[in-house]
């Protein structure tokens, strides 16, 4: 239990450190972050739950004001925007990252991380983020996948390489770290 409560606040603080490198905003006003690469580490790494809890610890702390967010922004405000779905579908994210990464049990740790960053912390995450922007936007679904999700797949797509890796790294480092499996 204590080593669990430990890691879900490690995670949240990573996903915090993320933040801190340097944020590209799009026209769109969408940034560009390596925080949803921590949102991927955190599903590969802990699982679905402990996964999903760190980035709910992350934006409670986001919602009580703390400037983590790139950029050094934080508050209620920051949940009102046409991005702000991707922070409400981080947590779900991280979620299906773990999920999908226990139910790849039989693939090799690295593939089923990147099969896993992939299929949550991009596929679910647009799920919920482009419809989100659509809505608050009033743009239509062509506007929104133009918008909220085009322009990011390639780094996301790099961010779940890395994430991947990075996932290995630490199971042939220390294999029972690695609570999503």
């Amino acid at each position: 239990m204590e080593r669990n409560i430990v890691f879900i606040a490690v995670f949240a603080a990573l996903i915090a450190a993320l933040g801190l490198l340097p944020k590209i905003t799009l026209a769109s006003g969408i940034p560009i972050t390596a925080q949803t690469m921590g949102i991927m580490l955190a599903g590969t790494v802990l699982g679905a739950r402990n996964g999903a809890l760190s980035v709910l610890l992350f934006l409670g702390l986001v919602a009580i004001g703390l400037p983590l967010l790139a950029g050094g922004r934080g508050g209620l405000g920051v949940f009102t925007t046409p991005w702000a779905g991707f922070l409400f579908g981080w947590p779900i994210a991280a979620f299906v990252t773990g999920a999908v990464m226990r139910a790849t049990c039989a693939m090799p740790v690295s593939l089923a991380a990147v099969f896993a960053s992939v299929v949550g912390g991009i596929g679910s995450l647009y799920l919920i983020a482009v419809p989100y922007y659509m809505v608050m936007t009033g743009t239509g679904l062509m506007g929104g996948i133009a918008t909220a999700m085009v322009p990011f797949l390639p780094g996301d797509f790099a961010k779940a390489i890395v994430a991947g890796l990075i996932t290995a790294a630490i199971f042939r480092a220390r294999p029972a770290v690695l609570m999503s499996r």
